[in-house]
């Protein structure tokens, strides 16, 4: 049987997915390290998302069902690699989530059901691994300004601070909920922003 298995990005939205996936992108190029990768970004798989420049949010129901989706599609690839006899020159099928079940108990953490652990305990079979990408309150007010600048034109300091206090409780629930989970979880901090190191730290993680 392949060797299944993948790494979930979690973290709010300036904690660095981005520049990290990035970065695991080209360290898999660099060292050609798997012959098949599957790469879903967070607009396969968000709670929120954009219908004709309009943002949008799921319900509880149709996003945990998104979730599903996606992990049957992955169970299918795999599954076919298998019977075709096409595992042997590979390293098994790879594959990077972004924003996925911590962003889903975190989102709707007062609608949680049974269902969320057992997609969880499907995701543990498939071999995946979750890093959770935090940043430091102190950095947090860089981190927020330097994503728009143009939103913050004209913000006053206490928009900056209640912004800031905001992400700070959120990340704590993301911690809070990955000790929930039985997927193992490695927590990255991102504020010396060296993405090609913690990309390397993830390949080692899993």
């Amino acid at each position: 049987m392949s060797k299944f298995r993948g790494i979930i990005l979690e973290g709010y939205s300036h904690a660095g997915k981005t520049s990290v996936l990035k970065a695991l992108k080209q360290l898999h190029v660099s060292e050609d390290a798997e012959r098949s990768v599957v790469v879903l970004s967070e607009h396969y798989s968000q709670v929120l998302y954009k219908v004709q420049g309009e943002l949008k949010k799921l319900s509880c129901e149709e996003h945990l069902q998104i979730l599903k989706d996606r992990v049957a599609m992955l169970k299918r690839l795999n599954n076919w690699a298998i019977e075709i006899g096409q595992t042997q020159p590979s390293k098994g099928l790879y594959f990077i989530l972004e924003r996925f079940h911590l962003n889903h108990r975190v989102a709707f953490s007062h609608l949680l059901s049974d269902e969320i652990e057992e997609l969880e305990a499907q995701l543990f079979e498939m071999g995946a691994r979750c890093i959770l990408l935090t940043v430091s309150p102190e950095n947090l007010p860089q981190r927020i300004s330097s994503r728009n600048p143009k939103e913050w034109e004209g913000k006053t300091v206490e928009d900056m601070k209640l912004a800031c206090e905001q992400l700070v409780e959120q990340q704590q629930e993301y911690r809070l909920h990955a000790e929930k989970s039985i997927i193992p979880t490695l927590e990255i901090n991102t504020d010396h922003k060296d993405w090609e190191s913690y990309a390397k730290q993830i390949h080692s993680f899993i």
